[in-house]
């Protein structure tokens, strides 16, 4: 397991971290019509949840809650078979929590909402921070380095940001910060938005991400907002308490990452919730000087274990494609793909410009173009997708980015 980059940061306090992994992700469908958005497969082998986990684990925070509630038997399934839930001690430990209706016969309604129905959890374990992340966003980040920018201000809460360009605001939530990351200001995508500090052209967006003292958050859910029904950080929560309480930025662009390559893209994030952006995240993990390259040594992303055996090509041509464990690959085209674990891929099939979640089966001469296909299909033999979206659109799903979707376990007739 890869050390933080800056040994000694995170243990010196008790931190005790809570993902937020309930979420419906319904601009995702059909990928997330069985799942949670957390749960939908990522570049071949990884679900979206392995992010945040990873980079937790990665900076050596080993108490995790994660907290899920919609259509979360798949992720369940998918950390209880693949992450090590339990650790030498009794204080590591990535432990699933449903929506226990401490409060009442609620789900959780909102961010913070999630954190306030589970206000016993940090008592228990009486942290001196607790790091609140979401699970639906592909990132690396050291939150060692945040934890250590949060203690450093004397924070009460900190938030991490990433910059933006001014033309694209309408599509964040902006945080306005003075000269020393002070946040001054919440701004739910505003039409218009001042640059930040240093700069004329990019602004600070919330990523949804924040460190807290324990006894400020504890307060903030317990006293300030007890009556509240739905309760959201980003929106009413830290918006209020601008003038009473130390908020600060952290500005994810400064985070250094150990055994990054000097072609990727810096700071690299991405909020995966539509069919359109998960495609393209997918997409930056190929080639030869990838945006995203996940073969880096000093901070894998973690994922499941796959018992089958390795890929195996007979014959074919392959450009540009990842190819996960378990494929049977014979005299077929793939390009520009990324295959997921145990697909067989038949004579004479193209696969192109695509994403094919795990156990699928795709016969001779079926032709793949600008698809995902999830897991648990096959594909008939000589069967085109991806050509001709009007035909498409009467059997399966067409986004209007132009991306076919095949749904999860649906087998294609003729």
């Amino acid at each position: 397991m890869p050390s933080p980059s800056k040994p000694g940061i995170a243990p010196t306090r008790r931190v005790l971290a809570i993902v937020l992994a309930g979420g419906k992700g319904e601009r995702l469908h059909p990928l997330t019509h069985e799942r949670s958005k957390p749960a939908v497969p990522f570049g071949g082998k990884y679900r979206i949840a392995d992010f945040v986990l990873s980079n937790l684990v990665n900076s050596g925070m080993l108490s995790i809650y994660v907290l899920v509630q919609y259509m979360s038997q798949s992720l369940i399934e998918h950390l209880r078979s693949n992450w090590r839930t339990a650790g030498l001690t009794r204080e590591h430990f990535i432990t699933v929590v449903p929506p226990q209706m401490r409060l009442g016969t609620m789900w959780y309604r909102g961010t913070a909402d999630a954190v306030r129905q589970n206000l016993n959890l940090i008592h228990d374990f009486d942290p001196d921070l607790v790091v609140v992340f979401g699970a639906d966003h592909i990132y690396r980040m050291d939150v060692g380095q945040m934890v250590q920018w949060h203690i450093e201000k004397g924070a009460d809460v900190t938030v991490s940001t990433i910059p933006v360009p001014l033309k694209s605001v309408t599509n964040f939530g902006i945080v306005q910060t003075d000269t020393k990351g002070r946040v001054m200001e919440f701004i739910e995508k505003p039409l218009t938005a001042d640059p930040m500090p240093g700069s004329t052209t990019h602004a600070l967006a919330s990523m949804g991400n924040y460190v807290f003292t324990k006894d400020v958050l504890v307060d903030l859910l317990k006293n300030h907002h007890k009556d509240e029904s739905d309760l959201d950080f980003g929106k009413n929560v830290l918006p209020a308490i601008l003038k009473s309480h130390k908020l600060f930025a952290y500005d994810f662009s400064t985070n250094v990452l150990p055994g990054l390559k000097a072609y990727e893209e810096p700071a690299y994030w991405r909020d995966v919730g539509t069919i359109g952006a998960y495609y393209q995240s997918n997409m930056d993990i190929l080639g030869a000087r990838p945006r995203l390259n996940l073969n880096n040594r000093r901070w894998f992303i973690h994922s499941g274990r796959y018992d089958g055996p390795p890929a195996k090509v007979l014959d074919g041509k392959l450009t540009n494609c990842i190819i996960s464990d378990g494929c049977f690959v014979r005299n077929a085209t793939i390009k520009n793909s990324i295959i997921g674990r145990g697909v067989h891929i038949h004579d004479g099939a193209v696969i192109e410009d695509s994403i094919i979640m795990d156990f699928c089966k795709v016969r001779s001469e079926a032709h793949i173009k600008r698809a995902i296909v999830d897991r648990f299909n096959e594909i008939p033999a000589k069967l085109k997708l991806g050509f001709n979206a009007e035909e498409d659109a009467k059997r399966y799903f067409v986004d209007p980015s132009g991306i076919v979707i095949v749904p999860r376990g649906t087998t294609l007739q003729r």
